[in-house]
């Protein structure tokens, strides 16, 4: 579980999943690091499985997956993320973020925005019993075909003072 600080992960790809960095069963301590134009099948930016990483001041952009998680991929795991960004994130699924098989991130004062997703949750796609908390999170300008800012699969987040303006989908459920 190392601590890093302002480090930056640039141009990386993975053929599975974090193409910048990805956490194992352990609990990483970043701050204000940042991934860009990272790439994997899942977690263009960071993979995390069954990990506890913390996350503060953290920019996620232009990374890509080409199924799910283009800035952050969470498989049973429950980071903890403040004052972090995602913009111009792509996926399949969850552009900015997708949380799968029972994850429960916590965020706080995050903002996702342009982030774009081929299917579902531009901004954050939740699936398989996920119970993400949101506090003072932004939603903006993201698009997916179903979910434009969030899409929620069998999951039950909870958030607090969020704001979605401005996100678009295709077929159902623009914020």
């Amino acid at each position: 579980s190392p601590a890093l600080a302002n480090c930056t992960f640039t141009g990386n790809a993975a053929g599975e999943g974090g193409g910048g960095m990805y956490n194992d069963q352990c609990a990483p301590a970043l701050t204000g690091c940042a991934f860009a134009g990272n790439a994997a099948a899942d977690g263009g930016g960071v993979y995390n499985t069954v990990a506890s990483p913390s996350l503060t001041g953290c920019a996620f952009s232009n990374n890509a997956a080409g199924d799910g998680g283009g800035g952050m991929y969470n498989d049973n795991s429950s980071p903890s993320l403040s004052g972090c960004t995602f913009d111009g994130n792509s996926a399949g699924y969850g552009a900015g973020m997708q949380n799968a098989y029972g994850s429960s991130p916590s965020l706080a004062n995050c903002a996702f925005e342009g982030n774009v997703a081929g299917y579902g949750g531009g901004g954050i796609y939740n699936y398989s019993f996920s119970s993400p908390v949101l506090t003072n999170c932004t939603f903006a300008g993201n698009s997916a075909d179903y979910g434009g800012g969030m899409r929620n699969y069998s999951s039950s987040p909870t958030l607090t003072n969020c704001t979605f303006r401005g996100n678009l989908a295709v077929y159902s459920g623009g914020g």
